[in-house]
Parts: C-alpha cells; structure tokens; sequence
C-alpha cells in the first residue's frame, strides 16, 4: 500500500475515532500521524523495509506497527473492526456540507440519527434546529447539502474516471483481438463532470474482448455482460461500459456514442439533407434508417465521416452543439491549444503555506524532471490563515531564497527560473497585501476565498482586483468545488468585461474540482480579448499533471495556444508579466 492510501487511513481512522467520542489526543496522533506521511520527502516503502518510521516525528511505536502493517499487507485489522463499529450512514452525513464528526456524533448520540434518510426527515420535521450549536440556518443548509449530493449522486469528477480508464484502455489497447479502441462519451468529449465511461472497441473475436473486459482488476461487480457488450461498476462506483463493433462500423460508432446528444442531432440532419441516413451503425446511401452494409459509404476514419457530411474534422471537445458547425462550415474552427504548448503555470504552492513541497523540490521536479520553462511560486497571503498564509516579512523571505536558487540554477547553466508570486486575498474593502509589496512580486493572482451570498458584492471586489494594476489575474473566479459545492454568486459576464478593460488574465485552475472559469464562458471571454492562464494550483508535485487536464478543458472553451499566456517563452512571458503595471 502506498503513501497516499497508508495517510487516507490513518486520516480516516481518526475521524471514526472522533464519530465514537475517543480521546482528543488519540484522534490527533492519527490526524498528525496523516499530514506528516503525507509530507515525507522519501518513499514510506523504504523507511518500513529499513526500520526507520521511529525516525520520523510524531510516530510511536503504536503507529509504527500499524502503518507497518498496512504497507506490508495491505490492510489492518484494527481499523476493518473500527469501521465495522461506525454505521455506515454516519460517514455518510460527512460529505454533506457543514457536517463535520462532531456535529454528526451530535445528530447520532441526542436524536439517534444513522442515515441521510432519517437526517432529512429531522429536518424537515425542524428538530435540527432545536439543538445545540445548529440552529434553523444549518438546518437549511443541510437540507441544501442533501439535495445537492442527491443531484449528483450517479455523476463523478473527470480526473477520476480518466485515473479509472486509463488502464483498462491501455489493456484493451493491446489485447491482440483488439483492432482498433478509443474512450467515448463525455469523458472523450472531457467534460468537466461524466456520468460513465464509455469504451468502443473493434476485433473480429468480440467475445474473447468482452470476456478479457470484464476480468479486469477494479472491477467490483459485472452488470451486465453479452457478446458485444458488457457494463461493470469500477471501485468508486463509476459504471464502465464497452461496445465492440467490427472495424467497417468502428468509425460511426466511435462518432455516435462519443456525441453529444445535441451534435448527434445536427449530424444526422445534415446527412438527411444529402439523401443519407447516419447512425451508429454507418453512414448509408438511403432515405430510410437502414443497417444495410450494402447501402454503407465507406469511411475508414471519423474525419472521412465528416467529409463526406461537407464538414472539416470537429475535434471532440467542441462536439456540444455550441457553433461548431457553423464554424466548420465556414472554415473557421481553430486550431486548439495541446497540453505540450504549456511552458509552466503561474499559479502553485510550497510548503511556505499549504503545500507539501519545497522549493528544491519543486525545482527538481518542474525543471528537471518534467523539463518546464517556469513555475510560479503563489503561496497564500496572511489572511488565509488555515493555509499557513505568509505575511509581508515572511514573503519577502521567500523572495529572496527564491532569488538565490534562481542564482544557482543559472550557474548551472539551467535555464528554469522560479518565479515569484502571491495568491493574495481579495479582502471586503482591499487586497490582503498593500500594492508596494505586490509591486515586488512576478506574478500576483488575487483569488476570493471568504464572500457572503450577495452576487453584487462578489462581482464588485473581484472587478477592483482586476482594476488594480498590480494583479494579473483573477484566481478560481466562482470558487467552485464540482460536485462538492456550489459557485459564489458572481456575475462573470462583468468581470469577464472588467478584465478585458484593464488587461487582466482570468485563470482556467486545472484542479479537477475546480475547473474554473467554466468552459462554457471562454468562447465570451476570448472574444473580449482576454487571455487565460491554465494553472495546476499545485499544493503537491504530482499536481502538475493537473495541466493536461486544464488544456482539455481549455480545447471546450474553444481556445488556441495564442490564448493561454502560460504557453510563451520565459523572454516573452516576462514582457508581458510587465505590460499590466504598465
């Protein structure tokens, strides 16, 4: 068991351990034990083999054998009977907003609550309202919280369900029946949020796919299973499905069940229009639905498809029905930013405030490993305290050790450079840093991450940071947390039009949770002549991968490479870094 998991535990262990009234200090040791496995600056694998978890602060001997135990084994009996002792549906009540184990433990111990069923019901019956430290606004709040996970209960982030396709894709890559493969629906389309996955596949021995599809490691149960199809729920809950079709239909197939609904539409009247019938099965000469291979024009691939319907080929991010076709028509779809165009991003965290890494590390990993031009440094400023923000002293610190590993690495003959930065509040009245400090900065993103209900606030501080000419983008403009929690009420059409008054980027944050602006703007905003910024907001090293996520997000917005500030050079990023103060 890796490090992750070992800490997911141990974090985990904690919260039951708070669900049953244990002593504080014992959930702490767990909570701490967590963040500083987390932390580890060398693999946890190798401390257990060389006995030296003692060494590490914080971890006795108690913990010492449990986590043992879990890397060795691969589970722990102390915490399968933990969980065991804990109703299911208390953990339940966690991922509803505002509940956290003490208020749970509450609702479980005074009104013997054990589901979200009965939860809804006390409140609904207003007995919620009625206790200690709740009050009718929390009552509101968790009926909100119940609706909203019960809106999305069957929905799944996409950066989990590309971490749950990617092997089983690769697997059925390279299985020797396997002609040709591709992912489908909304997760090839990369929407923010999917419902399931869809595979497609094509081979002249069906069975044998579908048979070597369904024995798949993850898999936790089979739904469904015939000769060409077959559905399996991964571990998560996410539904897998796989279609296999032979290799003349592949290209209609992949086209069909890759949409959307909406595109689909659009194609198959465009097809009516020119005496053709197009569905899933192919692209007929007739004007009756047929599955004739007689009737079939041939198309080897999904750009000959579209070539024979007059249009060029629609990559499948635009394929949402919002102005793709008139664009192909005319001749005028763009040509789409590639993760690779991608210098660096401008937006990340060290463990100056809540990031895991150092700056070492991240120059490591950012310049040598992954071979970026630059990264920014914007750890959080003061008034996010729960972060560990930095203060005026503490930044100007930062500044200077940032300017002294710059020095090394040109001796080095490296050209990566770290650049400096905040992610700086924007505070009710003012931003978090007074302007002479962020003049001393590279790069300032201001970020709102405490706003009221009121849309008209919002929009107004979010407007005065664009107005300030220090700031050279707005950070995760609505605050989003996808499936988790609702946008701030913000009118984004006006801070779209602020910023393209005063020169301000809007930043696209990578974050699978986050993905924000919203795909669905970009179209506005590009035409406003805004750039984008596609940042990881990186709080550990791994998260740098959060940018390919955040091109495919960019590719829905319709946005090419001479859009995205983060794909320029160092010489040129630097110019325009410098052109807002101007």
């Amino acid at each position: 068991m890796n490090k992750d998991r070992v800490a997911e535990i141990l974090a985990e262990i904690g919260v039951l351990l708070e669900l049953k009234g244990e002593n504080p200090f014992k959930i702490r040791a767990y909570v701490n034990a967590a963040r500083t496995l987390e932390s580890l600056s060398e693999p946890l694998e190798k401390l257990v083999t060389e006995d030296r978890l003692g060494e590490v602060k914080g971890i006795g001997e108690a913990l010492q054998e449990k986590i043992t135990t879990l890397v060795t084994i691969g589970s722990l009996p102390y915490y399968d009977e933990l969980k065991a002792s804990v109703p299911a549906g208390l953990l339940e009540m966690l991922q509803i907003p505002g509940l956290g184990p003490k208020k749970v433990k509450k609702l479980h111990d005074e009104l013997g609550l054990e589901t979200i069923e009965a939860l809804e019901a006390a409140c609904k019956a207003g007995n919620i309202a009625d206790l200690d430290g709740f009050g009718d606004k929390t009552q509101a709040k968790i009926l909100e919280g119940i609706a909203f996970k019960r809106t999305y209960a069957s929905k799944h982030q996409l950066g989990k369900a590309l971490v749950m396709a990617e092997p089983i894709f690769e697997g059925l890559r390279g299985h020797p029946d396997v002609i040709r493969c591709s992912t489908a629906g909304s997760l090839r389309r990369h929407k923010e949020i999917i419902g399931d996955i869809d595979f497609l596949a094509s081979s002249k021995n069906p069975v044998a796919v579908i048979e070597f599809f369904t024995s798949q490691p993850g898999i936790l149960s089979v739904s469904a299973k015939g000769e060409t199809k077959a559905s399996v729920v991964l571990e998560g809950g996410i539904q897998a499905d796989l279609r296999v079709v032979s290799d003349a239909e592949f290209p209609f197939a992949l086209a069909y069940f890759t949409g959307s609904k909406e595109h689909n539409i659009v194609m198959r009247q465009r097809a009516i229009a020119r005496d053709l019938r197009l569905n899933e099965y192919g692209l007929f000469k007739s004007k009756e639905e047929t599955r004739d291979p007689a009737l079939r024009v041939t198309c080897r691939t999904e750009e000959e498809i579209f070539q024979t319907l007059d249009l060029p080929y629609i990559p499948p991010e635009l394929r949402e029905d919002h102005g793709e076709f008139i664009a192909g028509e005319q001749n005028d779809l763009p040509r789409l930013v590639e993760w690779t165009d991608l210098q660096g991003s401008l937006h990340n965290h060290s463990n100056w405030s809540d990031g895991h890494d150092t700056l070492e590390e991240i120059v490591a990993h950012m310049g040598e490993e992954l071979g970026c031009a630059y990264w920014a440094v914007t750890d959080h400023s003061r008034a996010s305290f729960q972060a560990n923000g930095l203060d005026a002293a503490r930044l100007r610190q930062q500044i200077k050790e940032i300017a002294a590993l710059n020095r090394k690495l040109a001796d080095e003959g490296s050209d990566f450079r770290l650049l400096t930065g905040s992610e700086v509040d924007i505070l009710k009245e003012r931003l978090d840093f007074d302007d002479d400090l962020l003049a001393e900065l590279e790069v300032v993103v201001a970020s709102l991450h405490v706003t009221g209900s009121d849309e008209a606030d919002n929009t107004k501080r979010l407007i005065r940071a664009a107005e300030n000419p220090y700031v050279h983008m707005l950070g995760h403009l609505t605050g989003r947390l996808l499936l988790e929690r609702k946008p701030y009420p913000v009118n984004q059409h006006a801070v779209i039009d602020a910023c393209a008054a005063t020169g301000t980027w809007i930043e696209l944050n990578s974050n699978p949770y986050r993905f924000d602006m919203d795909w669905r703007l970009w179209q506005y905003a590009k035409g406003k002549g805004v750039k984008c910024v596609i940042n990881s907001d990186a709080h550990r090293l791994e998260h740098a991968g959060f940018l390919r996520l955040g091109a495919g997000i960019a590719r829905k917005g319709w946005l090419t490479k001479a859009d995205v500030i983060n794909t320029l050079p160092m010489a040129a990023l630097q110019e325009a870094l410098k052109a807002k103060r101007k």
